[in-house]
């Protein structure tokens, strides 16, 4: 089952056309995925940074937008791991209001040491977490697709 969280589009959010200004989504994505480390991964993200010293950094992102978000919408944002690699892990996210597509994404995120800047294999307690979203029948990847070309930073 993909990982959905809920996002109210606030004053802030939008431009002056009264709809969300694009930058805003990427945003919006990076609290979902930050929700989806506490909730589905079970790792706390500041401890995950300040104290064990490991992130997920994004290396590589798309977005396709289909309908525009306006203040007091709210927003559904379903993450779906797509595939799993070493180090890396690709994932769809989806955005919608009331059964509506507005916003799809894909991201792939390194697990990175960052005291060395470089990547690492995901931790043991965490890449199972990860399996199970693929092994769920989520279309789209399963564990180790695209291994072999795992991008770095």
């Amino acid at each position: 089952m993909p990982f959905e969280t809920r996002v109210k589009v606030r004053f802030g959010d939008v431009d002056a056309a009264g709809i969300v200004f694009y930058p805003r989504y990427f945003e919006i994505l990076n609290t979902a995925v930050e929700d989806w480390c506490e909730h589905v991964l079970e790792v706390d993200y500041r401890a995950m940074h300040v104290v064990q010293r490991w992130g997920i950094p994004v290396v590589d992102i798309a977005a396709t937008f289909a309908a525009p978000s306006r203040l007091g919408d709210d927003l559904i944002v379903r993450i779906i791991p797509q595939s799993l690699g070493r180090s890396s892990c690709r994932l769809a996210a989806e955005f919608s209001c009331r059964g509506e597509k507005r916003l799809s994404m894909t991201l792939v995120v390194v697990c990175t040491d960052l005291t060395r800047m470089t990547s690492m294999p995901w931790p043991e307690h965490v890449r199972p977490r990860i399996e199970a979203g693929l092994a769920a029948g989520v279309p789209g990847g399963s564990p180790d697709e695209g291994s072999e070309k795992e991008p770095g930073l």
